[in-house]
This record gives structure tokens, C-alpha cells and sequence, in this order.
């Protein structure tokens, strides 16, 4: 094998190290975004320009220094734990009855097109809608945020599963009925792999609409959850501790969602392997 001539290296030199700034600076775009943002959050919060005045409670001083006592005194992981406890649940509850309706409706035409305008009528409706019904019915406590929740929940993963069926191949149906499959074999063999891409997005879409539902769900006469302890701060005026809470909601939303997101990659990748 002949050694590359030195002049062709010496012109691959530039464009190697070319690639490698673009490289580097495409890696440090997430960073200067989360940096301008907080300079313009700092600039319009900061006492050195609001100095004794409401906008200052809410500085990103004020805000670290009460997220780190939060943390430091573990006041706040209860608040977490039960939080995710109730958007894991919800989500449960979401899927078992988000999946089997998708796939019904995805394989009966009938049934889609009888049910098709009632779904897409109750979707419509916010689920904050149901909370004065939900506090009818359930009470006070955790049984209506689980119930908002679900109801917030099932509709992107009833749809998204919905869709699946029928991105479907009519061929592999008509060769599973070829071979004699029952409609168990086709359904765990056939229907089911090829609809999980389907089911994560579906939960993706769903744990956004959740994430949002859930602090003003968890204003429903609870004495936990990330929802209680905003209104809690607000009526104790600790504003620094309610922006503190709030970056912890986004910060917790944005690794639920990260968190799927790479499960979709890796289940994508493992399927375009096979």
C-alpha cells in the first residue's frame, strides 16, 4: 500500500482542523443559548439595577442560594419523589388503556370512523377543564391529579399507536393469515415490534402534556408535589424559592424527555441493525 503523498496531507490539514472548530463550536451552541438566557435573566432581575424591589426576589442570586439550601436540606426530594411518582402512574394508567384502544381503532375502519369524532371532541378539551368534576367525583387527595393526568396522557399515546397500526404493511397481515396466526401470534409477533417506535413517541408527547398539567393539578388539596410547593412559596412570599422550584420543573421535564428520547434512538438504531 503506497504512503499518502506529503502535499495531499498538507491540503487535508485545513479542512481537518475546519471541521474540527465547526465540531466544537456546534457542541458549545446549547451552553452560549443557556448563557444568554441567563444574562437576560439576570439583567432584568438583578438588584444591581432593581435594587429593595419585587423583580430582585427573583434574581438568579437569590434563586441559587434557595436552590441550594432546598437541596442541601433535602427539603425539597419528597416534593420530587412524589411528583414523579404521580406522572409514572398516570403514564401507566395512560398506556393501558392508550394502547389497546389504538390498536383497535387502527384495525377496525368501523371503529374509527365511529369513534373518530368523539375522540378527537374530547381531546379537544383541556384537562384542566375536569378539575371542578374531578374534585366532584374523587374528592380531595391524589385521585383526581392521577385521573387529569391519565386524561392528559392517554390521547398522543392512543394516537400515536393508532398511527402505528396503520404504517403498518398489509402484506405482513396477509402473510400472518397465510401461515394460520391466530390473532394473538399476530398481534405479539407482528403488531406489537412494529409499533413501538410508535408507543415511545406517543409517551414522549404524552410526559410534555403531563409535565404541564401537573402543577396546577397538584393545587387539588394536596399536601405534596412540586405543584403544592409553588403554591405553597407563593403564600409564604419566598419568591427565590418559587423560582428555584421552577427551574427544578424544568430541569426534571427536560430529563424525562431526554430520557425517551434516547430510548427512541436506540430502539431506532437496534431495528435499522436487524
Amino acid at each position: 500500500m503506497s504512503a499518502i503523498p506529503e502535499s495531499l496531507t498538507r491540503q487535508a490539514l485545513p479542512t481537518m482542523r475546519l471541521k474540527a472548530i465547526r465540531l466544537s463550536t456546534w457542541s458549545l451552541l446549547p451552553f452560549a443559548g443557556l448563557s444568554i438566557a441567563l444574562l437576560v435573566w439576570w439583567a432584568t432581575t438583578s438588584p444591581v439595577f432593581y435594587p429593595d424591589s419585587v423583580p430582585a426576589k427573583f434574581a438568579p442570586e437569590a434563586c441559587f442560594d434557595a436552590l441550594w439550601t432546598l437541596f442541601a436540606s433535602a427539603e425539597i426530594f419528597p416534593h420530587i419523589l412524589v411528583s414523579l411518582k404521580r406522572v409514572l402512574l398516570s403514564l401507566l394508567f395512560a398506556l393501558l388503556a392508550g394502547i389497546p384502544l389504538g390498536v383497535l381503532v387502527g384495525l377496525s375502519r368501523s371503529v374509527e370512523r365511529a369513534t373518530g369524532p368523539l375522540f378527537q371532541f374530547v381531546r379537544m378539551i383541556s384537562p384542566l377543564s375536569w378539575m371542578p368534576l374531578a374534585v366532584m367525583v374523587f374528592g380531595i387527595g391524589d385521585a383526581p391529579v392521577y385521573f387529569l393526568l391519565s386524561v392528559a396522557a392517554v390521547w398522543p399515546i392512543m394516537l400515536n399507536v393508532s398511527a402505528g397500526v396503520h404504517a403498518i404493511d398489509p402484506r405482513w397481515l396477509t402473510l400472518a393469515r397465510s401461515l394460520c396466526a391466530n390473532r394473538r401470534e399476530t398481534l405479539f409477533r407482528i403488531i406489537a415490534p412494529a409499533i413501538v417506535a410508535h408507543i415511545l413517541t406517543g409517551i414522549r408527547l404524552a410526559i410534555g402534556i403531563v409535565w404541564i398539567v401537573l402543577v396546577p393539578a397538584e393545587m387539588l388539596g394536596v399536601s405534596q408535589g412540586l405543584g403544592y410547593f409553588i403554591l405553597d412559596t407563593r403564600d409564604r412570599l419566598a419568591y427565590s424559592e418559587l423560582m428555584a422550584v421552577i427551574l427544578i420543573i424544568g430541569l426534571l421535564g427536560y430529563l424525562l424527555d431526554l430520557s425517551v428520547r434516547l430510548i427512541t434512538q436506540k430502539w431506532t438504531h437496534r431495528r435499522q441493525d436487524n
